[in-house]
């Protein structure tokens, strides 16, 4: 809450895309579909080069996006020609190879310039982490499946009402009017098994407890082993491999300004600290009066800021906006708020998901979801969304009742699917089976 307003303040702008079907399934569900709304173009600004837009051409899928590349400003020709040569060795890439993306883009010709001004402006924001730490397979999957399958999966949208309504006051409603039953600031301290290992409800943190058929737990992963006790660590041995995951941190930056400094709704900034900048003003979020600017900056993989107090993280903010933009400085500004969230999602290093697991465990009636479970996608709200929907499936099944709730991915627009082929096998989930016979 931001107490100069009471409004809600998300901890960081958060996109979704075209390619997200599951994502959008579930706000359509939910009746918040209509609360995001789709960015026709991208803009990209570099510091030696007229502003670049992105916006799809009629051309067919792959090669929608191709004018659009070939008129980038912030890439000369033959740059532009080292990234078709890395995308074209992208496609043909098994997904597999043990070598963070860095090193896999350097073996394959492209250069520190291009790296730093196509790949990671890309690739840092679509997966949070830094290249030189970054699983192949998953930078594969947001090019090729991501923007080159279909003419709609590069589409940017962007919430235009704070994730506190979308998530909170919306969904909270829906779940009610269908009887459910939401209980807020209720910690939930333990899992509880009979003598058998069989689950048989949740203790709660203020001693009361309830029986349960199924529990789902939609925690982050390091709180996975607190829930469950030590003496029953043995029947989730995957325990030891969540251990293993490390997350990533995401800073957000939200400036409100006396008058108007950032003269578009968006800009992916190249070669700057800050990736992504925000127009907040007039969509209903956090208040702004008439001739005031509201403006929200996405750092994301924010190792070097999360060292940092706000401070300094608001001088290197307006640093750089103000190298754009010359109004946005500390003389216009009339608040700030930085939220740097340590632990934001899992880390897609090499062969993450061999780490993964999937949502249903060996303990019968016990499920696990959160983007960082087994769903063939990164730390996304679309992996959230999946991991609920694979958990759902899996307690369908094991009622009898087995319903295929995921939603399919978009199709391969024609001449993709042969020049592409489909998706790689090796990103295709596991089958949750009922525990026992129905």
């Amino acid at each position: 809450t931001d107490p100069a307003t009471g409004g809600l303040v998300d901890n960081c702008q958060h996109v979704s895309m075209g390619c997200c079907t599951n994502l959008a399934d579930f706000c359509r569900r939910v009746g918040t579909r209509e609360l995001f709304r789709p960015l026709p173009s991208v803009r990209f600004l570099a510091p030696d080069a007229p502003p670049s837009t992105w916006t799809a051409s009629r051309l067919p899928a792959p090669f929608h996006l191709v004018p659009a590349f070939l008129g980038s400003r912030f890439l000369s020709v033959p740059e532009k020609l080292q990234v078709a040569w890395g995308m074209a060795a992208l496609r043909y890439s098994t997904g597999n190879d043990p070598r963070p993306f860095a090193d896999w883009l350097a073996a394959h010709g492209q250069s520190p310039r291009v790296i730093r001004r196509f790949w990671a402006t890309v690739l840092v924001s679509a997966l949070n982490e830094q290249l030189d730490r970054m699983d192949v397979g998953h930078a594969r999957q947001v090019f090729i499946d991501g923007f080159l399958r279909n003419r709609a999966g590069h589409i940017v949208e962007v919430p235009a009402a704070p994730l506190g309504s979308i998530y909170g006051e919306v969904l909270e409603a829906w779940l009610s009017q269908r009887g459910t039953e939401i209980r807020l600031s209720s910690g939930v301290a333990r899992v509880e098994l009979d003598a058998d290992g069989a689950l048989s409800g949740l203790q709660l943190r203020d001693g009361s407890r309830f029986d349960a058929d199924f529990v789902v737990a939609a925690v982050p992963f390091p709180r996975v082993a607190e829930l469950i006790h030590p003496s029953n660590h043995a029947l989730l041995p995957r325990l030891n491999d969540l251990s293993r995951i490390q997350s990533t941190p995401i800073t957000g930056i939200h400036l409100w300004f006396d008058r108007t400094v950032c003269p578009v709704d968006h800009a992916v900034l190249i070669d700057r600290t800050i990736q992504w900048v925000f127009d907040h003003s007039a969509d209903g979020k956090t208040g702004t009066e008439p001739g005031e600017q509201y403006l929200q900056l996405v750092v994301s993989a924010s190792y070097d800021l999360a060292r940092l107090d706000n401070s300094a993280v608001l001088d290197i903010a307006l640093a750089d906006l103000a190298s754009i933009w010359p109004q946005a400085t500390r003389d216009h500004l009339l608040r700030s708020r930085v939220v740097t969230e340590h632990g934001a999602t899992f880390s897609v290093r090499p062969g993450i998901d061999s780490l993964r697991p999937p949502q249903r465990t060996p303990i019968e009636g016990l499920y696990l979801a959160g983007d960082w479970t087994l769903t063939g996608w990164p730390a996304t709200m679309e992996g959230a969304v999946r991991s609920g929907y694979l958990a759902a499936e899996g307690i369908l099944a094991d009622l009898g009742r087995p319903i295929r709730v995921l939603q399919p991915d978009l199709p391969s627009d024609r001449l993709a699917r042969w020049l592409i082929g489909q998706p790689r096998p090796s990103r295709r989930l596991p089958v949750l089976a009922p525990a026992t016979p129905a």
